[in-house]
């Protein structure tokens, strides 16, 4: 091999860069033009010795930009991707840039792929200096990937959540590889191959997603779990659950520098072998993506030492501390072998930002707008003031099975099943998808509701469908949704963040702790309004609590037409009084609450109430009080979101931003009064916008825990939410 000196010039991103090589060896004869001809989108041949001579320096080039934007700031992870740093750039040399990663502590190695194909420019990124001085900083690069950054597909915080995006991105569309790397620290989250599974099960013919296992034997502080299987046995465990064609690349096939160990470094190959290895996952991933796209279930897995390339080795890579700094010796050593001349940074540069037609800021799917059809008016059915009492979930039922009729990628997906809950009248008009047709059950394979046995799988196809642009609805019991809410929580914290509008992420939750008395406290968890109640400050987030069958179909006629959301419905599926019109919800959307009952006396209780049980013990309680003269207002809180005061809540830096708060003089006209009582079946927290602003004499009766009851009543008895015990604390706020 020769070694030629690089040309003088250095390009303006490179500012920054701390380490030259003066020279690069076969860059004369492998480096005179780039591999991705001008106007192509995609390297001709992965054979061809020039696109694997410039894979390898793409790689190179991101364990460099990896490593240094995080020894810049002393902290982030630079070794899990260092592990697959010639897997993503062999994505990017075939023109396949719609990645999605599980792991979030890949970020800095996703930063630096989109800043060599100049994505970051976006938001003012254009020099390597300046990605290290916004990495890790507000307005700038965070730790883990979010919704903001340009030309990055998906948020990625918990691990086990990004398949779902994958998946959801190859059904909404067909044609395009989604690659989805899934790091063997992960593996074992139990939730991904499941996800999987039930999928490929209900889609068979939507395989155009590519699961890329980052097999580096190494976890975030220790082996992985997965690092003492054998090849064959991961190849098993691959096949065994349902994939047909698995992929493996073993660096250790190519090592030559007797490296201890399973897991081997290809950094550290003599140049033939290493070129032989980057060779290797180039065809490889030109094969996997050809069979995922061609109907087959694929998995490609690429099997090298984490830390390949970078300052440590093994888990000692996976995180920088304080004085992992730009000055440290072994930092130091590690950018100067990875360091590449001015030329080649060009060449890299020139590669990236023609892959795939251009910067992925401008290409990704997710950097425009997925068209939606019109769905024209909801088929409301506007039930009367005290007549029949009706179920709000079917009424809700019908509305969802107009939408999914008038918008073919609109899914519906419910772990515990719909007709449970209330709201058989969706799977009736839309069909649970399965591969068996049984008009029994109706199911069948075109149908439109997704029913994992998982709530992870559900809220993960909704919320990411939701991200990615199409319509959905996760239905659950509120007792077993809390296990699908980290994905939902990472999806509505993107939505806030996101660069375009969005369809909201909408929930159902239904068959409340009130009525699952018999079940006992296995089915009586309330407490996931905790979570909503802390992430309504989040300022795009909004619990709505209907009252009735007429209150629940204008909640979601509302939100099926707001973007960037998370807008959770929760509601009962018992028959219930209807005590409001349409246009009461609807000001109680825009208000937060709405007057239900106003009956006046010597002085004025006011009962703050959520939930649709909890209203008849209010008003049994205004019953014994109005008998004592006392007045009383019960006050039904639909939106406690509007209920906050401007300041409580983030809500100027949202996507699609939504300050609508109720006035004081407004909160003060519905809450005003000589005492007042909080009342929900759940959790105390969602009051507190009433609590604050309330300068009455003022209490809560909330969910304390479940038990075994025959009856709602007695549920609410067992946690002191009775009419008996309003009236005394009313008469005690009073004086």
């Amino acid at each position: 091999m020769t070694a030629v000196t690089s040309k003088p010039t250095t390009p303006a991103f490179c500012e920054g860069i701390q380490h030259f090589a003066e020279t690069l060896s076969d860059f004369d004869q492998y480096g005179s033009a780039p591999a991705i001809g001008e106007g192509q989108t995609a390297i001709a041949d992965p054979t061809d010795a020039t696109a694997v001579y410039q894979t390898m320096l793409a790689a190179d080039a991101l364990r460099y930009l990896t490593l240094q934007v995080t020894a810049s700031k002393q902290s982030g992870h630079p070794g899990g991707f260092a592990s697959v740093a010639d897997g993503i750039a062999s994505l990017v040399m075939l023109g396949y840039k719609n990645l999605i990663t599980e792991v979030g502590h890949h970020a800095p190695g996703f930063y630096s792929t989109v800043f060599l194909d100049r994505s970051l420019e976006a938001m003012g990124i254009e020099t390597v200096s300046q990605m290290c001085d916004r990495f890790r900083e507000t307005h700038g690069l965070l730790g883990h990937l979010s919704g903001q950054i340009p030309g990055l597909l998906n948020p990625a915080g918990p691990l086990g959540q990004g398949q779902h995006f994958a998946m959801a991105g190859a059904k909404l569309h067909p044609g395009t590889l989604f690659p989805v790397t899934i790091g063997d620290g992960g593996l074992g989250e139990p939730y991904i191959m499941s996800s999987f599974g039930h999928f490929h099960t209900a889609y068979p013919n939507v395989t155009n997603f590519l699961p890329i296992l980052v097999w580096n034997g190494y976890s975030q502080e220790h082996h992985s779990m997965v690092s003492t299987q054998s090849n064959e046995t991961m190849l098993a465990y691959w096949r065994g659950n349902g994939f047909k064609e698995i992929i493996l690349v073993d660096a250790k096939a190519y090592d030559d520098a007797n490296q201890a160990g399973d897991y081997v470094d290809s950094t550290a190959f003599s140049p033939q072998q290493r070129f032989a290895f980057t060779q290797a996952v180039l065809e490889a991933t030109d094969r996997a993506a050809k069979s995922a796209l061609g109907g087959t279930l694929t998995v490609l897995i690429i099997k090298q030492l984490k830390g390949a390339g970078v300052h440590k080795r093994g888990a000692k890579s996976h995180n920088l501390y304080p004085g992992d700094s730009l000055e440290k010796d072994y930092i130091v050593d590690a950018l100067q072998t990875r360091a590449l001349p001015p030329a080649a940074w060009h060449l890299v540069r020139t590669n990236f930002e023609r892959s795939m037609g251009g910067p992925n800021s401008q290409m990704a799917v997710t950097e425009s707008v997925l068209p939606v059809p019109e769905l024209g008016s909801l088929p409301l059915n506007e039930f009367a003031l005290g007549g029949d009492k009706q179920v709000a979930t079917t009424a809700m039922g019908v509305l969802v099975g107009h939408v999914g009729l008038q918008d073919p990628q609109f899914v519906v997906t419910n772990a515990d099943g719909n007709a449970a809950s209330g709201i058989n009248n969706i799977n009736q008009a839309l069909k649970i998808i399965h591969p068996t047709r049984d008009d029994v059950y109706f199911q069948g394979p075109q149908g439109q509701v997704y029913e994992p046995l998982s709530e992870d799988a559900c809220a993960g196809l909704a919320a990411a469908q939701a991200l990615f642009g199409a319509r959905s609805l996760w239905c659950s019991y509120e007792s077993f949704a809390i296990n699908g809410l980290p994905i939902w929580q990472t999806v509505t914290q993107a939505m806030a963040e996101l660069r375009r509008p969005t369809p909201s992420t909408i929930t159902l939750f239904t068959a409340g702790a009130l009525e699952q008395g018999r079940n006992g406290w296995t089915h009586q968890r309330p407490e996931i309004e905790n979570y909503f109640a802390g992430m309504m400050r989040n300022g795009n987030v909004f619990p709505l609590f209907p009252v009735d069958a007429n209150s629940i179909q204008a909640c979601y006629d509302w939100a099926v037409t707001t973007q960037n959301k998370g807008i959770t419905i929760t509601a009962s599926k018992s028959p219930l009084p209807i005590r409001t019109t349409f246009e009461q919800t609807r000001t109680a959307l825009q208000q937060g609450a709405v007057v239900l009952h106003s009956a006046t006396g010597s002085q004025t209780v006011v009962f703050a109430v959520i939930g649709d049980m909890t209203l008849l013990p209010a008003f049994a309680a205004a019953e014994q009080l109005a008998a004592a003269g006392i007045g009383v207002r019960i006050v039904s809180i639909v939106n406690p979101r509007r209920l906050y005061r401007p300041s409580d809540v983030a809500w100027e830096s949202t996507s699609q931003a939504d300050g609508e708060f109720l006035s004081d003089a407004d909160f003060e006209q519905l809450f005003g009064g000589d005492a007042l009582i909080g009342v929900t079946g759940g959790s105390s927290a969602m009051l507190e916008p009433v609590m604050l602003r309330s300068l009455a004499p003022r209490d809560t009766f909330a969910w304390k825990r479940g038990d075994t009851a025959s009856s709602a009543a007695q549920v609410m008895a067992l946690n002191g939410i009775t009419a008996d015990n309003f009236v005394a604390r009313a008469k005690a706020l009073l004086g």
